[in-house]
C-alpha cells in the first residue's frame, strides 16, 4: 500500500487537470472539485463502513443527518420509509 500523502495524489491530479487546460484558466474550480470528490469520498466512507451510516457519518466527521442529505443529493440513497429505520 502507497504511503503517498492524500493532498500530494490531489495536487497531482489537480496540476494533470491543469496542463488539459493548455493555457486556459479554468472557471469555478472550487465548486468542480468539490461536487468532483464528494461522491467518491462518501461511496468509500460508507464501503469502509461496511454501510453503517452513523460509523460512515463519525469517520467523515458529519452527523448522520448530514450525511444522510448528502447521500440523497447525490442519489446514493432512496429516501423512503424503509431508508428512515
Amino acid at each position: 500500500m502507497s504511503s503517498r500523502p492524500l493532498h500530494e495524489t490531489v495536487r497531482s491530479a489537480l496540476k494533470e487537470y491543469m496542463l488539459t487546460l493548455e493555457g486556459d484558466d479554468p472557471s469555478d474550480l472550487y465548486a468542480m472539485v468539490i461536487r468532483e470528490v464528494e461522491r467518491p469520498l462518501l461511496e468509500c466512507a460508507l464501503e469502509h463502513c461496511a454501510g453503517n451510516q452513523t460509523r460512515a457519518a463519525q469517520c467523515l466527521g458529519l452527523n448522520r443527518g448530514t450525511l444522510r442529505k448528502k447521500l440523497r443529493e447525490h442519489d446514493l440513497i432512496r429516501d423512503t420509509a424503509q431508508d428512515l429505520t
